[in-house]
């Protein structure tokens, strides 16, 4: 949410008492003996809370210590804010401060500022707010003349003057005391509101750095704002020092303010926070040219924070240009690791995240040993890389949680292995929701071929969805080859491309004029079509363009129970990819019985071991190998034995 305020935390002396009676540290998990989560203890610091970014801890206590900024790159989930909130823990104690808003005898457009020792701001507002009360004791009592007086005076007239008399003096002693109370209370409002200041930051109670999460705040709400009056005469108006409301610039001064995707904000809104970085003070004014907050600007405001910005790789490009040198020359930039080693200490610090999450979640059961080695192997699974773990922990939470819920209903005492692989099915991603669905399509209506041999079809794999949740696609390709009049060929794909597939057409071209040079100059168009590709992403597909188009320009038939993925280089090698357990995983759920991948991702696939049962993997490290074992070569041995020729050349 943003703007939201950390929780205050305990003060010096009862976290002493509280270390002396008792010290909590993490129980170091032996993976062997553990039985359950229950027996790890959870970190207190949220700093020793964070898992596999160990160059992010390391710079955030630098950080701590020189007030540096820092800026953050890196995948969704893989910790951003909570670095940001650990740095807040992590400052000294500072002497925080109110900021009151006083209004100017001099000029009622820019309202002074002045600072008082944190928790004294609602004291002086308070004083003078009662010594605007004392000064109007004396019209009160005046009012509590008037109105006696207005009470019996119309009964004296009647005596003297008749009964006209006395009701025509009855009624104009009452319009003439409503009058007076409208006077009044209009006199008294504007001498109140007029000298009374108004409290703008207020750090009451408040023991350690502040810490604000402005993620999606709009540029009032960051860099505060003066409120719109709609009645600005009659003295009836609000004056200016009451419609100043600070923003999360001022309110985090001495802390930390974290902003994710920061490339987000407007480029005007980028260099006001510019401004604040550089002078640690900004003047509120208000955010809308049309409003007539728009003419009121305060005395520079006390800003001195910690910026902590994030984002993804994206934002390095659209980021304001002077913010980022600014956080450079003054702070540190840190790319997040998204993976880290598959080995004891890390798969440990698995185990202890999802302590942490059971803590933090608050209802759901501990996980016995076996369901904590099942997050292991997923977040192994979801690394798309041999011998290392995911560490894109929001992800692997959503499985803790969903499993625990299960657990719940089924009145478990502990999280077991089956409630782990039910919620890996009840909580897969849309993208993977979305395959499963195509794959049903395809088949139900035959564009997905699985049995016999046709000759310029080939069943690519492909994902959908970003590092590091794949959802694996076969995707097939058509290759027609057609006759032109011109002594070149050309490549012609079609279909809903991405980019990066686009760009693995152009270099499957240059492998097959090297294989087929004489036939190139004959003249042909290839036409290449990406059947059912929406949100196809990378160039994985390349072996099976340039399978499709040998298939098309030889006749050469290709076996429709293999699928293939594979990046193809210009000389004809075949590189590794990413994804390549969601697209095996694919294979198998449309009933492919072959899977050729790159020789370098054998070892990045997991898959269960019932599953990878039902295909098999042959690894391939170039373009010759993939025609092999993917074409129907019966009565076709020659036509191999010169591309291999030619390839070797």
């Amino acid at each position: 949410m943003p703007g939201k305020k950390r929780t205050p935390g305990k003060s010096k002396q009862t976290e002493k008492k509280t270390a002396s009676a008792k010290k909590p540290t993490a129980k170091k998990v032996d993976l062997s003996n553990f039985k359950s989560t229950d027996e790890i203890a959870v970190p207190d610091k949220m700093i020793d809370q964070v898992i596999g970014q160990e160059k992010a801890v390391e710079v955030m206590r630098k950080a701590a210590k020189r007030r540096r900024h820092v800026l953050l790159i890196g995948a969704p989930g893989t910790g951003k804010s909570m670095l940001g909130m650990a740095l807040a823990e992590l400052l000294p104690k500072e002497k925080l401060m109110d900021i009151i808003c006083y209004p100017n005898p001099h000029d009622e457009n820019q309202p002074l500022i002045r600072e008082v020792p944190a928790g004294k701001g609602r004291e002086v507002v308070e004083k003078i707010k009662m010594q605007g009360f004392s000064s109007s004791k004396g019209m009160t009592f005046l009012f509590i003349i008037l109105f006696v007086f207005s009470i019996f005076a119309p009964w004296w007239i009647r005596s003297q003057f008749g009964d006209i008399m006395a009701a025509a003096s009855m009624i104009g002693s009452w319009f003439f005391l409503g009058v007076l109370i409208l006077f009044i209370n209009l006199n008294k409002r504007t001498q109140t509101n007029t000298n009374v200041p108004k409290l703008v930051v207020d750090n009451y109670s408040v023991k350690t750095a502040p810490f604000f999460d402005a993620t999606g705040a709009h540029a009032g709400a960051l860099l505060g704002d003066v409120l719109h009056d709609p009645f600005q005469s009659g003295g009836l108006g609000t004056p200016a020092q009451l419609r100043v409301v600070a923003g999360m610039i001022h309110k985090a001064h001495m802390g930390v303010l974290f902003i994710d995707e920061i490339a987000t904000l407007r480029p005007h809104t980028q260099q006001e926070l510019l401004t604040s970085l550089q002078e640690g003070k900004f003047p509120i004014t208000g955010q809308s040219e049309k409003s007539a907050g728009s003419i009121v600007r305060t005395e520079p405001v006390p800003c001195k924070y910690i910026l902590v910005a994030a984002g993804n790789y994206d934002t390095i490009e659209h980021m304001h240009p002077a913010l980022r040198s600014r956080i450079r020359g003054y702070g540190y930039e840190v790319y997040m690791n998204y993976e880290m080693k598959d080995n004891t200490e890390n798969r440990t610090k698995i185990v202890q995240f999802i302590a942490q999450e059971i803590k933090k979640d608050g209802k759901i059961p501990h996980f016995t040993k076996e369901a904590a080695m099942e997050i292991v192997e997923e977040a192994k699974k979801r690394a798309n890389r041999k011998g290392y773990l995911s560490i894109v922990l929001r992800d692997l939470g959503g499985i803790v949680r969903a499993a625990g819920d299960l657990a719940l209903e089924d009145k478990s005492k502990y999280v077991e292995r089956k409630h782990v692989l039910k919620a890996k099915k009840i909580s897969k991603t849309l993208e993977q929701q979305i395959s499963e669905k195509s794959i049903d399509f395809r088949k139900q209506y035959q564009i997905l071929t699985t049995e016999g041999s046709i000759v310029g079809r080939v069943n690519g794999l492909a994902v959908m969805g970003v590092i590091p949740v794949f959802s694996g696609l076969v995707m097939p390709i058509e290759v027609e080859v057609v006759k032109n009049n011109k002594k070149s060929s050309r490549f012609i794909a079609t279909g809903n491309l991405q980019k990066l597939a686009q760009e693995s057409v152009t270099n499957v071209s240059a492998m097959v004029k090297k294989l087929f040079n004489e036939d190139l100059n004959t003249g042909f168009d290839f036409h290449i079509q990406f059947l059912q590709t929406e949100g196809v992403e990378g160039d994985s597909a390349s072996i099976a363009v340039a399978s499709g188009i040998i298939s098309a320009l030889k006749k050469i038939p290709v076996r429709q129970d293999v699928a293939m993925t594979g990046s193809l280089s210009v000389r004809g090698e075949v590189l590794p990819i990413g994804g390549v357990t969601a697209k095996v995983e694919a294979a198998i759920d449309s009933g492919i019985k072959q899977a050729l991948v790159p020789v370098q991702n054998l070892g990045d696939i997991v898959i269960e071991k019932e599953k990878i049962k039902k295909i098999k993997i042959i690894p391939v490290s170039n373009i010759i190998d993939v025609l092999e074992n993917a074409f129907d070569w019966n009565g076709k041995k020659e036509q191999l034995s010169q591309i291999k020729k030619r390839f070797e050349e």
